[in-house]
C-alpha cells in the first residue's frame, strides 16, 4: 500500500515538473558553480553585481555575468525554480543555441539601461541574479503567444498583464531583487518581441551552424536534458516525435461474419469487402412497409402479368371464323 502511494506521488510530481532543457541546465550549473566559488573564496557579495560601478569603475564584464551571481542560497534556489518553470518555453521556441545567445543579449541590454539610470540616482542600488532575464523572457513569450488569456494559480489573467503580475510576485519573494531593474527587463523583452533588436539578433541558419561545433556538440551529448535544435523542422521532430505503436497495442475493429444467404448455384461476389449476391432479398423499410424499390418492382411485375392475361383473354374470346 505504501509503495502504491509513493508511486502515485512520484507520478504526480513528474507530471508537474518541467522538462529540463540543455540551455536552462547550463545556466543553472553555471550559477551553482559560481555560488560555490564565491562562498569558498569569501568574495564580496557585490563582486559581479551591476549598478553605477559598471561605468564608474569600468567593470563592463559584469553586464554579461551578473545573472549568474547570487548573494544568498535562498535567492539562488528561487531564481533557479523560476527559470525552469518560466523559460523552458522560450528555449523550445528558439532552440538551445539561440536561447543562450538571447539570454546574454537580454541580460546585457537590461544591465546597460539599469546601470545608466543608477548613475543618475542619489543612492546606488546594486542588483544581480536570474530574475531580470526571466521577466524579459516572459514578456517576450506574451507577445508571440496566440492566447489572449493566461492562468496563474487558477486565476485567469490577460496575457499582456502576466509579466507585471509575475514582477510583483517575484520581486516580493526573491530577496535582493530591485524593482527598477525588473521593470526595465520587461520593457527590453517587449522591445525584442517587437523585432526592434533584429540587427543584433542571431539568425536560425547561423545557430544551426554553431550547434554542430564545440562546445555545443558536447552540450548535445549530455544525457537527462533536451537539446532543442535551431532548425524549425528538426525542432518540430524533437518536440513532437512520431509515435510508432507496437503491433497489438491498439484495438482493431472486428466485423461480424455475414451469413451466407445467396441461393444455391449463384456465386456470391465481393462488394467493398462484403459478400454480395444478385438473389438477395431487398430490404424492407421499418414498420413493415415495403421499400420503394420493392414496390416499383412488384408493381411492374404485376402490370406485366395483367397485360399478358388480358392479351390471352382477348385472343381466346376473339371471333371465330
Amino acid at each position: 500500500m505504501q509503495t502504491k502511494n509513493f508511486n502515485e506521488i512520484f507520478r504526480g510530481l513528474k507530471d508537474v515538473a518541467p522538462v529540463v532543457t540543455s540551455g536552462t541546465l547550463l545556466v543553472v550549473l553555471s550559477s551553482c558553480v559560481w555560488f560555490g566559488v564565491q562562498t569558498y573564496l569569501s568574495l564580496p557579495q557585490d563582486s559581479l553585481s551591476i549598478g553605477a560601478t559598471v561605468f564608474q569603475s569600468g567593470h563592463i564584464h559584469r553586464l554579461f555575468l551578473y545573472p549568474f551571481h547570487h548573494r544568498t542560497l535562498p535567492q539562488l534556489l528561487l531564481s533557479i525554480t523560476a527559470l525552469l518553470f518560466l523559460c523552458g518555453s522560450v528555449e523550445k521556441g528558439y532552440g538551445t543555441v539561440r536561447f543562450l545567445f538571447l539570454f546574454l543579449l537580454l541580460a546585457s541590454i537590461t544591465g546597460v539601461f539599469y546601470s545608466f539610470l543608477d548613475v543618475l540616482q542619489d543612492v546606488s542600488m546594486h542588483t544581480e541574479g536570474l530574475l531580470p532575464v526571466i521577466l524579459a523572457c516572459v514578456a517576450l513569450t506574451t507577445l508571440h503567444t496566440k492566447m489572449t488569456k493566461g492562468f496563474l494559480c487558477g486565476v485567469s489573467l490577460p496575457a499582456v498583464a502576466l509579466p507585471w503580475v509575475l514582477l510583483i510576485i517575484c520581486t516580493a519573494l526573491i530577496p535582493h531583487s530591485v524593482l527598477l531593474c525588473n521593470v526595465i527587463a520587461i520593457l527590453v523583452g517587449w522591445v525584442y518581441g517587437k523585432g526592434w533588436l533584429s540587427p543584433v539578433d542571431m539568425s536560425e541558419s547561423r545557430a544551426a551552424i554553431l550547434e554542430k561545433i564545440q562546445p555545443f556538440k558536447l552540450l548535445r551529448s549530455i544525457g537527462g536534458a533536451m537539446f532543442v535544435p535551431a532548425s524549425s523542422q528538426e525542432r518540430r521532430k524533437t518536440l513532437l516525435p512520431r509515435i510508432n505503436p507496437t503491433p497489438g497495442s491498439y484495438p482493431v475493429q472486428a466485423y461480424a461474419v455475414l451469413p451466407s444467404i445467396s441461393s444455391a448455384g449463384t456465386p456470391a461476389a465481393m462488394y467493398e469487402g462484403w459478400p454480395h449476391s444478385a438473389s438477395l432479398i431487398p430490404p424492407h423499410s421499418p414498420h413493415g412497409h415495403p421499400s420503394a424499390h420493392s414496390v416499383g418492382h412488384n408493381h411492374g411485375h404485376l402490370s406485366g402479368q395483367s397485360a399478358g392475361h388480358s392479351c390471352n383473354h382477348s385472343h381466346s374470346h376473339g371471333p371465330k371464323h
